[in-house]
């Protein structure tokens, strides 16, 4: 790793402003740097709220390779804690979820903690002298150095440095609103588990996919024929109909994407389809929308129920979905591997209807055994291999690239099929992992 710690400018060569070098996908020293200088000091989804609703509540996850407790303290506060107990590194939970009482207590030793990560009691206290006392271990559990929530969404950053939470998403939150506002109650809910899948490729493939229409003509073109060919029998039956709507559409053609508008932002975050996308065409509830003119008024309504874009992307670690309520996660795990997590969001207050169709996208689509995932996950796996092979150190993102790029700046893009999302995200990268100006 000392060759690209010590050396800004050749890390700062991997990007060019229309290509990447294969070593972002492949280098394992320099994951081990995006880990602490991507990861650690920018703002990481962790959890949503609801899935913390008691004092005691926790959750486990991860900020890139650093596993990590949100819980719900005493006070009703969130906090994130270092899953590593600060005597011997045992972890303090291990399952997914759970409730710890009033205090954390490690299995192995029994030092136990409070919600806040302080150090509460240990056996045979008086055997530990000054030294302990002035010792790391005596602080307590390591904390994220910033925790922030956000219409539930809970955010963290590792690092007591960096960027201020607002500042870091700026406008971009403005999609997180528009998922609020669809709530008739005013108010989001995990609804059950995730889907996760373990993906053998560098989270980055699985991130440019994320902002990248045009590869589902070609990708995914066997399962929009397969949709197709059983359209007109199963049309009008029930839950049948309810998939064809969801899988019929990835039949599209380059042309509607290029109308579907795309929006950019700073810190690599982005929206693809402002216009247009893949869920634009979905029958409508006509009992949810009555609900959301109540709490609205129906042209604020209208406008909402617009604006269903295909993904918006929260660099590095989040995409989500505002129809349906989709949140997909990214937690990379090593150079060519990361945990993808898939969960359903329910609008509280919203009919049941609401949530089937978003829980059947996300199996239809998302589910390791699905149509739609198989092919992903081939290509995923395959590009990862692939880029071990001689010949060309550079993966292009050329795509209607015309010139300088602004990097610091929400900017809006007529064509979806362009790679300027992908580029963006890249711009965001290299400062990170260098601090040089574009």
């Amino acid at each position: 790793m000392a060759r690209w710690r010590d050396d800004p400018l050749a890390l700062a060569a991997l990007v060019r402003p229309d290509e990447v070098h294969r070593d972002l996908y492949i280098d394992a020293e320099l994951f081990a740097l995006e880990d602490e200088r991507v990861f650690a000091h920018t703002w990481i989804y962790v959890g949503h709220a609801s899935q913390v609703p008691l004092a005691g509540d926790y959750i486990t996850a991860r900020i890139g390779t650093c596993p990590v407790i949100m819980i719900r303290r005493q006070d009703g506060a969130i906090g994130v804690l270092v899953n590593r107990c600060a005597h011997k590194g045992n972890a303090l939970v291990s399952d997914a979820c759970g409730n710890v009482g009033r205090a954390l207590r490690c299995p192995y030793h029994a030092w136990t903690y409070a919600a806040d990560g302080a150090l509460i009691s240990m056996p045979l206290k008086g055997d530990y002298g000054a030294p302990f006392a002035a010792s790391r271990a005596a602080e307590g559990l390591a904390t994220a150095g910033a925790v922030a929530t956000y219409h539930g969404f809970v955010f963290a950053r590792l690092s007591e440095e960096g960027p201020d939470f607002r500042a870091y998403f700026g406008d971009a939150l403005a999609a997180l609103d528009n998922l609020a506002e669809r709530a008739p109650e005013g108010e989001l809910i995990v609804a059950g588990g995730p889907l996760r899948s373990l993906v053998n490729c560098n989270w980055k493939i699985y991130l440019e996919n994320i902002v990248d229409p045009v590869h589902s003509i070609s990708t995914h073109e066997s399962a929009a024929q397969s949709a197709g060919r059983v359209g007109g029998a199963m049309a009008n039956e029930g839950a049948a109909a309810a998939a064809l709507e969801q899988l019929l559409p990835f039949g599209v053609n380059y042309s509607f994407f290029g109308k579907s508008g795309a929006r950019v932002f700073a810190n690599g975050h982005s929206i693809l389809g402002t216009k247009a996308s893949l869920h634009s065409g979905y029958a409508p509830l006509p009992d949810y929308e009555a609900m959301l003119a109540r709490r609205h008024g129906a042209e604020r309504a209208r406008a909402i129920l617009a604006f269903s874009p295909q993904n918006t992307v929260f660099f590095p670690s989040i995409a989500f979905k505002g129809a349906p309520q989709t949140v997909r996660v990214l937690r990379p795990l090593a150079v060519d591997r990361t945990l993808i997590e898939i969960w359903a969001l329910l609008p509280k207050g919203a009919p049941e209807a609401l949530l089937q169709r978003t829980l059947m996208y996300n199996r239809l689509v998302f589910s390791p055994m699905s149509v739609i995932a198989h092919d992903d996950l081939h290509v995923f796996e395959a590009i990862q291999r692939s880029l071990h092979a001689t010949g060309n150190d550079w993966v292009s993102l050329h795509r209607s690239y015309r010139g300088s790029e602004d990097a610091d700046q929400t900017r809006d893009i007529e064509d979806g099929n362009d790679e300027t999302l992908m580029r963006n995200f890249y711009r965001a990268w290299r400062h990170l992992m260098t601090a040089a100006p574009d």
